[in-house]
């Protein structure tokens, strides 16, 4: 019976990809059909192909980056892997998360990998969620340094609506501490002492990174200069492009139109990520036309990459020794 239940899920699983991909090319759709189109071949005809490759290039080197900062982050918390199974773990879930039906996808190849090669998988858990807080703190300090350079350059309502919604941001943070506190006990109550001793090695793990403020500190600034090279190299296609707008406005648009794209709407944000991108810089004068070029550019890179990515991965598990099971 367990059996019959996976060509559903798997069935399932590829309905959902369908629809994501059905739906980014109906975002598209809709874009390309209220822009015009002469614009956008221009831009896309300025850029040349040595200069695709190059981004494509740096964009594989500044995960190579994100590599050494995942492995320096699990192994704080005692995960003890290599830096070639760290490796298949990142471009694994690099490559999932533009080609799996859910948003954590990426997350869900990564520590598939990782809890199979690590002899502490609560470390590979404890490791994997603080590196996502690095990188969510990275892109948030992106954002903040944008806004606190556009003071000028940003209309007023833009300001306020920022402003709201930071608040409501840290409202909502709020909230979840209070009820995780609240329902910690009716969550935990009644659980099998198996489960507990799972959640004792979680916390530790968890422990063993926060009490080394070193490694945060240095995973941090890693995550700040994976993020920032993102945005460089994007801008830098928008320039190619003939879109010349300032950093400082990529530095509060870019951050924003990332986290768009972590809507469940389309497969990998694909569409939401470039309507974002237009919504946001329209009001620094950005041309629409120039905007979608240079997010589909970036798109591709990402794409490229991603396939990159997941034939790493695949030829690294080729060369890893097989795991021997008791």
């Amino acid at each position: 019976m367990l059996g019959a239940h996976h060509p559903v899920k798997a069935s399932r699983g590829w309905l959902i990809i369908s629809l994501r991909w059905a739906a980014a090319l109906v975002v598209l759709g809709v874009l390309f059909h209220f822009l015009p189109v002469a614009p956008l071949r221009a831009a896309f005809a300025r850029v040349p192909a040595t200069r695709f490759l190059s981004v494509l290039f740096f964009y594989l080197c500044a995960h190579a980056v994100g590599i050494a900062k995942w492995r320096m982050v699990v192994n704080a918390a005692g995960a003890e892997l290599d830096f070639a199974s760290c490796a298949q773990c990142y471009t694994g879930g690099l490559f999932g998360t533009l080609f799996l039906p859910s948003i954590i996808g990426g997350d869900v190849i990564r520590l598939a990998v990782g809890l199979r090669r690590s002899p502490r998988p609560a470390a590979v858990l404890a490791g994997n969620l603080a590196d996502r807080f690095l990188d969510v703190a990275a892109q948030g300090a992106l954002f903040f340094l944008g806004f606190v350079l556009l003071p000028g350059s940003l209309p007023d309502a833009w300001q306020l609506a920022a402003r709201r919604a930071l608040a409501v941001f840290l409202l909502l943070a709020a909230i979840a501490v209070i009820l995780m506190l609240i329902l910690r006990r009716p969550l935990l109550g009644g659980r099998s002492v198996r489960f507990r001793r799972r959640l004792a090695r979680f916390r530790y793990a968890l422990g063993s990174v926060s009490r080394r403020p070193r490694v945060l500190a240095m995973g941090w600034v890693l995550g700040l200069a994976v993020q920032g090279s993102f945005l460089f190299l994007t801008a830098l296609i928008a320039v190619s492009c003939g879109l010349l707008l300032p950093l400082r406005v990529w530095l509060f648009a870019w951050p924003l139109a990332k986290l768009a794209a972590l809507l469940p709407l389309t497969q990998g944000g694909i569409g939401v990520r470039e309507a974002a991108l237009v919504a946001l810089l329209a009001p620094f004068g950005a041309a629409a036309p120039l905007t979608l070029a240079a997010g589909l550019l970036w798109e591709g890179v990402v794409i490229a990459g991603g396939l990159i990515a997941g034939l790493a991965a695949f030829l690294l598990r080729r060369s890893q020794t097989p795991i021997k099971t008791p």
